[in-house]
């Protein structure tokens, strides 16, 4: 990324993170889980104290098919069906949150109401099989905990199924590849929280769905 922007101020006259201009983010196209990382790796670097105003978001469901519109790679008004995917959330000081989405369409960062209107919809016009479920964790106990070889993206014949990041793997001492247990929305297994989109927008939002 290149050098930020000067600092915002909320209200009251606190530092916040400088702005994040996605133009200038570390992006890799269908590689969601590693461009969060590195946009949580930008703030640490920083702001390390604001770390725990930040969420690190995956959005899956048992059946790994999660509509989602407003994305890029989508056609008109037609949503994206991902395996999962994964948003930055930045909580605002309980008035409002931002959405950092780097592969939608809206504003970046985007109000988390808009989001939700605009990205996810109402569960009403959602099938059961289809419907969202959030795994959410502080941005700090993610680049703790995340690890991924891609592999993943590699197909029967060990071709990339999209071209991969320049920069080395993400590893933790621990672990080479634990995507699994982010992607999956079992409570009982990964790091975070697990929520059904209604509960998720209560919990962050000012809307209901």
């Amino acid at each position: 990324m290149s050098t930020p922007n000067p600092e915002r101020l909320d209200p009251g006259g606190k530092s916040q993170i400088p702005a994040i201009i996605k133009e200038d983010c570390v992006y890799t196209s269908c590689y969601c889980e590693e461009n969060v990382w590195k946009l949580c790796e930008y703030i640490k670097d920083r702001r390390q104290h604001l770390l725990e105003e930040w969420y690190a978001v995956f959005i899956s469901n048992d059946q790994k098919m999660v509509p989602i519109w407003s994305q890029q790679s989508g056609n008109g008004d037609q949503p994206v069906i991902w395996d999962y995917h994964v948003i930055l959330l930045h909580d605002c000081g309980g008035q409002h949150c931002e959405v950092y989405d780097l592969d939608t369409t809206l504003p970046f960062p985007c109000p988390f109401d808009i989001y939700v209107k605009e990205a996810f919809r109402s569960e009403d016009l959602i099938r059961p099989a289809f419907r969202r479920k959030m795994r959410v964790l502080r941005a700090d106990l993610y680049l703790k905990t995340f690890a991924s070889d891609r592999s993943h993206m590699k197909d029967a014949n060990g071709m990339w199924r999209a071209t991969p990041p320049t920069y080395p793997c993400i590893q933790t001492a621990e672990a080479k590849m634990n995507l699994d247990d982010f992607i999956s929305m079992s409570p009982a297994v990964g790091w975070g929280d697990v929520y059904a989109l209604p509960e998720f927008v209560q919990q962050f939002g000012s809307s209901k769905l």
